[in-house]
């Protein structure tokens, strides 16, 4: 391919914001809009044809417009997309040009890319077309690592580049292909192929840089570590491997309170939320003596009074959005105080990369957390103890693998286990022991809701039907507590007892939550956000459950909850290829 030609730059401004981009192109997004669409995806794309899958894939399309290369991707079979534009005018004209179940409009921009990564969906080709000019030069390496975060191993992304006169009115910069190349190399990607082709709109002066890269299939690294801390690291107790267990379960169902940190390599959790699922993950062990020492239970350092007091707790109370009081509060305080610094001093200072010192999983210290007589378990509460850091790859790999790495955990756990018994127990008993969830889920209290709802005269409806529910109405889970086992208020739906029989554990189609999305989001208000029993615990745990539940202003709305419920199916779908429903 030919050098880029130099040029005069002075026609084009480095000193622009992404703001400002957004902001010219709310100016001109109808007219843009109208001018994006006459174009079609097969003249624009041509250069890269032979290079997209042809169907099954993933996409995230950053910089989307009007909707026209997403609307391409999302008629190929078994395609979803992620349409990411932060222009208002241009994202309502493609949601209204291109209403298709299987995009999902976001508003998010880069370098940021908050909302993608913090959905945490990876994907088989991240698409950027005509967007990368748009980015200010000092924020071009931030953004490349962000994009690479998200993109799958064995995945691809197309970049291409304008090359010639700026239009007046978008703030752009020149960019080289070399300045791409050089990223990709940095990252680990592959240069694939690259081209230069004449502008399709037929602009003087005008043309396109096109560049395909890939991600290799071994390109994070991250089960072969996890590998080696389940099997191969040495162990003085079960500390790592209940850490491990804390954090897979965190990453598949409580992903909501993870936040990118400073460094941008590492997912920052509150350790408060990881000392929970640590304790969570113990109760039934200590209860049923099960050892996790080859001293005994004696030798555990978190295992005190706090702890002790918990022990009859149920699972349900250990959960975000619960509320203690009195001694219990004091007792929670105590046993999360403990199992923090344990989790510090033990298991997140010894599990280090094979052949190092250095720490996978560095924490810091949190403010001394004051004994008080009410708590709720709440982010605010949790972050209060500290922060704990997971490297990003790592945190995607369990995210997306959780349902194959955990059962792995779980093995070496009895295993271990069972070694420290002179006369092991039955392999079953052990299991059972370290059942996260009991096997029959408990809806008493949305049953109980239900029950006053309709003592003070309220009708209610099935969310997939819109029958009126008279008799005899089911707790249905939105998505089946059998492939993931998630008991929050939000998940909890009245249904026809036929509707729900036939539904099954069946996953909701796109399609069949967005026909049921009034229902839905009548519900939530009527049931929880109404009431003051309830509503501190449904946002709580939406914001927990549902990484993409909170609104703008950082508040859980109605609608900003079900975008975090449709993302929620697309994870669902990808990660365990469950079969879809419609009513």
């Amino acid at each position: 391919m030919p050098e880029n030609k130099p040029r005069d730059e002075s026609d084009n401004r480095t000193d622009f914001t992404v703001r400002d981009v957004v902001a010219a192109y709310d100016l001109a997004g109808t007219g843009l809009a109208t001018e994006y669409e006459r174009l079609k995806f097969e003249a624009v794309h041509a250069p890269v044809a032979d290079y997209i899958p042809n169907s099954g894939i993933c996409v995230l399309d950053v910089g989307a417009g009007s909707g026209r290369d997403a609307a391409w991707f999302a008629t190929r079979e078994n395609n979803t997309v992620f349409a990411i534009e932060p222009s208002r005018v241009l994202r309502t004209a493609g949601q209204e040009r291109h209403a298709l179940s299987n995009i999902r409009w976001v508003n998010d921009s880069l370098p940021g890319l908050e909302k993608v990564v913090r959905s945490k969906l990876t994907f088989d080709l991240i698409w950027l077309s005509a967007i990368w000019n748009h980015i200010p030069p000092a924020s071009r390496k931030r953004a490349f690592r962000k994009l690479v975060t998200v993109l799958r191993p064995g995945g691809s992304m197309m970049i291409s580049l304008r090359q010639g006169p700026p239009p007046p009115d978008r703030p752009m910069a020149p960019i080289s292909t070399a300045e791409v190349e050089e990223l990709a190399r940095h990252y680990g990607l592959q240069t694939v192929h690259r081209t230069t082709s004449a502008d399709a709109g037929g602009r003087p002066g005008v043309s396109w840089d096109v560049i395909w890269l890939r991600l290799p299939d071994d390109g994070t690294g991250a089960l072969p570590l996890l590998r080696h801390v389940v099997f191969r690291d040495q162990k003085s107790s079960t500390y790592k491997l209940a850490l491990l267990r804390a954090l897979i379960r965190i990453a598949d169902g409580a992903g909501g309170f993870a936040r990118l940190a400073d460094d941008e390599k590492h997912v920052e959790l509150p350790i408060g939320l990881v000392a929970l699922f640590w304790v969570r993950a113990f109760q039934p062990l200590i209860d049923n003596g099960l050892p996790q020492h080859p001293g005994g239970n004696v030798r555990l350092s978190f295992v005190k009074d706090g702890f002790r007091a918990l022990l009859k707790s149920s699972p349900y109370d250990l959960r975000v959005g619960q509320q203690f009081s009195g001694r219990h509060a004091e007792s929670l305080i105590y046993a999360l105080r403990d199992a923090a610094r344990c989790i510090r001093g033990m298991p997140a200072t010894f599990i280090t990369y094979p052949g190092s010192s250095s720490p996978v999983f560095p924490c810091t210290r949190g403010k001394a957390v004051r004994l008080r007589d009410r708590v709720r378990i709440d982010e605010p509460f949790l972050w209060s103890f500290g922060s704990f850091f997971v490297p990003v790859h790592l945190w995607q790999a369990m995210s997306r693998y959780a349902p194959w790495i955990e059962p792995a955990v779980l093995s070496e756990w009895v295993e271990i286990m069972r070694s420290y018994e002179d006369s092991p127990s039955s392999w079953d008993e052990h299991l059972t022991a370290l059942n996260w969830l009991e096997a029959d889920h408990d809806t008493r209290d949305v049953r109980n809701r239900v029950d006053q709802l309709r003592a003070s005269g309220s009708k209610l409806h099935c969310v997939w039907t819109g029958s009126h529910l008279k008799n005899q109405i089911d707790i249905d889970h939105c998505f089946p507590f059998a492939a993931w086992p998630c008991n929050d208020l939000w998940n909890l739906m009245p249904s026809r007892p036929q509707t729900n029989r036939q539904k099954g554990d069946r996953l909701p189609a796109p399609h069949a939550l967005e026909q049921a999305r009034p229902r839905i989001q009548e519900w939530w208000d009527l049931a929880y956000l109404r009431n003051p029993a309830f509503a501190k615990r449904f946002s709580e745990e939406s914001r927990s459950a549902l990484p993409m539940a909170v609104s703008e202003g950082g508040a859980v709305t109605t609608d900003s909850l079900f975008e975090g419920l449709m993302i929620q199916q697309l994870v669902l779908k990808r990660d365990q290829q469950l079969a879809e429903w419609s009513p």
